[in-house]
């Protein structure tokens, strides 16, 4: 999986953000990730023994911590963790450097400034300065609470021990070498400057990076990575015990190739060519296509599109089943509409008589009296009465003609 994620990281860097060195114009100062740190290596500057600005003092087993008012804190925490960072630089390297090194620690740029050796200020961008021929550091507090804070701190003691170790190193040779014991040769910036510097064959011979670096920024960068790269390759071959004797070859004023050759039983030209001999595998295309690299980054585009693809069938899904809801709570209400309408409307004929009389030329329907039995008793009797007057009547006409009609009965009122 390590080498998927490096490969990765490397084409969304590339492919999605331009380098920054290429963004960056050529102007003073250093670029990239060393453009807080700075050296110098002047040997005439003579240190005063105590700067009036400090009013503390931390003393370890090798290291003297002056520091101001403000930064006591912060003085305090870093003489807890110095000596194990020496004692990681002394594995790397096979050999510590003697005596006991100086750091001076203020906050903010006005402490700062007044904490460095008269006639060496620090340069506007840096935020830590290293003396290497005088054994002491110069740091701003808050730039150890950043992110790069450790870093910037190990690059310095880095510059320090080889300027103890030996009076000159080759360019290159050193900052490989501090690069390496504060571990930036890992970050995804050096290998995005190897890739580029790979696949568009720029990499530089190291006799030409002895003395300075090149003037454009992205060659600077390509510089910084491809000198990590070498002196790590150098020590995973070849062990600190070699490193160690290399040391004490330059200590002892042999040139760096005499020495380089005597620890090392190689020649600097050999040993370049070996390592240029694998970058291509290490840092070209060619491990992106030739390995599994290649095919769990393919994995990763179809698992990162299927969840894209598998996200919005969701989302359409979740879309549906809410216009479904919607539709069936319309025809809910709909259907509670129509059975409250009924209740509401007028009575129908089925339901409700007509009234007696609709008009003056409508008769009215006859309908049934309801009557109780005292009122259909009484009618009995009156009809039954009626009857006896009529008959009596035509009683009294009698003795006529049995043709002569009768008299129709008059219509009882009630």
């Amino acid at each position: 999986m390590r080498p998927f994620i490096r490969s990765l990281l490397v084409l969304l860097l590339l492919w999605l953000v331009p380098p920054r060195a290429m963004a960056q114009e050529d102007v003073g100062g250093p670029h990239g990730i060393h453009e807080q740190e700075a050296v110098v290596r002047d040997t005439a500057l003579v240190p005063h023994t105590r700067p009036a600005l400090v009013t503390g003092e931390l003393g370890t087993r090798r290291f003297r911590i002056l520091h101001t008012t403000r930064a006591t804190g912060a003085a305090r925490r870093l003489a807890a963790q110095i000596e194990d960072i020496r004692d990681a630089f002394g594995q790397m390297l096979g050999r510590d450097w003697p005596g006991t090194t100086e750091i001076r620690i203020g906050v903010g740029r006005e402490e700062f400034d007044a904490l460095a050796l008269p006639g060496g200020k620090p340069p506007g961008w840096a935020v830590a300065l290293a003396y290497p021929a005088h054994q002491i550091i110069l740091l701003d507090a808050l730039s150890l609470n950043a992110p790069d804070g450790p870093t910037t701190l190990r690059h310095e003691l880095a510059h320090v021990a080889l300027g103890q170790l030996a009076p000159s190193w080759p360019h290159w040779f050193q900052e490989g070498v501090a690069q390496n014991l504060t571990e930036e040769r890992y970050s995804v910036t050096h290998y995005a400057a190897l890739f580029r510097a790979v696949t568009q064959e720029r990499v530089f011979h190291f006799e030409d990076l002895s003395n300075h670096w090149p003037d454009v920024p992205s060659d600077v960068e390509i510089a910084y990575a491809q000198s990590a790269a070498f002196v790590g390759f150098l020590i995973s071959r070849h062990g600190p015990e070699a490193m160690g004797q290399l040391v004490d070859g330059v200590r002892a004023q042999e040139p760096f190739e005499l020495a380089f050759g005597k620890a090392f039983h190689s020649s600097l030209e050999v040993e370049e060519k070996d390592w240029r001999h694998g970058l291509s595998a290490r840092y070209g295309w060619l491990p992106l296509t030739t390995s599994s690299a290649l095919l769990w980054l393919v994995a990763s585009g179809l698992c990162v599109a299927a969840f894209l693809r598998r996200r919005h069938q969701k989302a359409a899904k979740m879309a549906e089943l809410a216009a479904e809801d919607a539709a069936e709570d319309a025809a809910l209400r709909l259907l509670a509409a129509a059975q409250a309408a009924p209740e509401a409307a007028p009575p129908s004929d089925a339901q409700h008589p007509w009234p007696e009389w609709h008009s003056a030329n409508t008769p009215p329907t006859a309908q049934p009296e309801a009557r109780d039995d005292g009122a259909e008793a009484r009618e009995g009797s009156m009809d039954r009465d009626a009857s006896s007057d009529l008959d009596s009547g035509n009683a009294d006409a009698g003795g006529g003609d049995d043709d002569t009609p009768s008299r129709p009965s008059k219509p009882t009122l009630h």
